[in-house]
């Protein structure tokens, strides 16, 4: 966890979340830790790990099921991918490229980089 960051703590659980499901780490269908397994993991309070299955329980991506806990839905890594990529191209993606104008650099030579 970055405490110092621009970026809400319960947001970065968010993208905790979101790696472990893109990595195949949570599978679906799956249970996910628990509320408190995952406060004490990230050494934050209950309520913000609550805060951020809120978040993901509003997207469908982790379903509760009352006296088990949190569950990964079926089509979580694709929810999730979706997700990512929408927010990539919104805001990675156009930083990325003006900083290149910037530089001067054109898409030939970062492919050319990226090969190597």
């Amino acid at each position: 966890m970055d405490f110092h960051a621009d970026k809400p703590i319960y947001q970065q659980i968010v993208d905790y979340a979101f790696a472990r499901v893109l990595s195949g780490e949570w599978k679906a269908g799956e249970k996910v830790p628990s509320v408190r397994e995952l406060a004490a993991l990230m050494t934050v309070n209950t309520h913000t790990v609550l805060k951020a299955y809120d978040y993901l329980q509003a997207r469908e991506i982790v379903t509760v099921r009352r006296g088990m806990g949190y569950f990964l839905a079926d089509d979580a890594p694709a929810k999730v991918n979706d997700e990512r990529r929408a927010a990539f191209l919104s805001n990675t993606a156009p930083a990325f490229f003006r900083e290149m104008k910037l530089l001067g650099l054109t898409l030939d030579e970062v492919l050319d980089y990226m090969a190597d």
